[in-house]
């Protein structure tokens, strides 16, 4: 006798203010609920304006987090790996990650950092 079963909703969940080398990462939206097969956007805004590098990470509970994506704006505009797509706009600075087809594997807590190999004072 096999059973069967459906997952209706997958949860993702956001940390806000990741804080790195007294940068500010703004993530949004705080959390999200995404039905099974949906789509999901989560978005990434460093406060220095010269960051080149971003970093998606997803972490299940009780668990290390993983790293997703690398993106670095010199090598390119868009990445994909699967079903994640990571976008970086170099101008505005900030990464969007973009989730398709949503699966239960999908549920956890999502984080970006963000890095300015070259930060420019003055």
């Amino acid at each position: 006798r096999m059973k069967s079963f459906s997952v209706s909703l997958v949860v993702l969940w956001l940390q806000l203010n990741w804080v790195n080398s007294q940068q500010k990462v703004q993530q949004s939206p705080e959390s999200l609920i995404v039905p099974e097969g949906g789509m999901a956007s989560l978005n990434c805004t460093s406060s220095d304006r010269n960051v080149d590098y971003f970093w998606w990470y997803r972490q299940h509970s009780g668990k290390s987090p993983k790293i997703l994506i690398t993106l670095f704006y010199l090598a390119q505009g868009t990445k994909e790996n699967g079903r994640l797509k990571s976008t970086f706009n170099s101008k505005e600075r900030y990464s969007t990650l973009h989730i398709r087809d949503a699966q239960l594997e999908d549920s956890g807590t999502y984080f970006c950092a963000a890095e300015a190999q070259c930060s420019q004072q003055g």
